[in-house]
């Protein structure tokens, strides 16, 4: 906390691709939210409400991916009614598949695509055929190239996962262990941040997920080194609970406790934000 400094407001606006959005959050991509959440939502209405509701409250909203290709053409319907404010993210199938789901969802004109390869060992996509999963730094530079727009590579949680990122050609990685689901034992993305952020910082766009709740926590991860953050469960609880509206009173709460940490700890834009206002205990096991 450091409060002796030249008055001014509180900006906490990004510009992000060339897009401009009101606080450095995005809501993550999910699947199969009646199977997971309940009957009140499938895959395509969820989507719809999170952008729409996103979109209003001047953030982006990432989609979901799933064996259903309704799914993607109801996303790209999704992206194009809220002017191109939304992400698709494409699972790691085949590269035909892969091709199909993104002229889908580029009739949406979404200003970014992304990709969740840490979804790669999923039980649902080793089952298919031709196979799906990892990607070589050679298939993701031509995914990367399919896309033909600024490309998300989800799932890096180490420094040579980053530059393997980078050789390919992605604009963005964002840090995740993808909820913690897919590897026993491996460590949280704040643990593994700064010292990605140390290598790649301002080479590529840092975004990171991982029980981010709060604005004090999305002040956390920029300090650690991070340019926005992702968060997804919360926005499952708001759009399930209220629809858009739920998305608008989060979206608010995040701005409000965002605007107070860096009120209080003299950062008066999100580029002034540095490792040196946050304290990272040294802790031994």
């Amino acid at each position: 906390m450091d409060t002796i400094y030249e008055h001014g407001t509180v900006d906490t606006s990004i510009e992000f691709f060339g897009k401009h959005f009101a606080i450095p959050v995005f809501a993550g991509p999910v699947g199969s939210v009646n199977f997971h959440y309940g009957e009140k939502y499938d895959d395509l209405s969820y989507n719809h409400t999170l952008l729409t509701g996103c979109a209003k409250n001047g953030i982006v909203g990432f989609t979901g991916d799933g064996v259903n290709i309704k799914v993607m053409e109801g996303a790209a319907k999704s992206i194009a009614a809220n002017n191109g404010i939304g992400i698709p993210t494409i699972k790691p199938w085949d590269l035909d598949t892969i091709k199909e789901k993104m002229e889908l969802v580029r009739t949406g004109n979404p200003f970014a695509m992304a990709m969740d390869i840490d979804a790669a060992g999923l039980p649902f996509l080793k089952n298919r055929n031709p196979p799906a999963g990892s990607k070589s730094v050679a298939e993701l530079k031509q995914i990367v190239e399919m896309a033909k727009l600024p490309f998300i590579i989800k799932g890096v949680m180490t420094v040579r996962g980053a530059l393997k990122a980078m050789e390919a050609g992605a604009s963005a990685i964002v840090v995740s262990n993808h909820g913690g689901r897919v590897l026993d034992g491996c460590p949280a993305t704040a643990e593994v941040l700064p010292e990605i952020a140390e290598a790649v910082k301002g080479k590529i766009k840092i975004i990171v997920d991982g029980g981010i709740r709060s604005g004090t926590d999305v002040f956390k991860a920029l300090a650690l080194g991070a340019d926005a953050v992702i968060i997804t469960r919360p926005f499952v609880n708001a759009v399930f609970g209220a629809g858009e509206e739920g998305v608008k009173a989060y979206v608010e709460k995040l701005k409000g406790e965002l605007e107070d940490t860096m009120a209080m700890t003299g950062a008066l834009k999100i580029a002034d934000i540095t490792r040196k206002m946050i304290t990272i205990p040294n802790v031994e096991f």
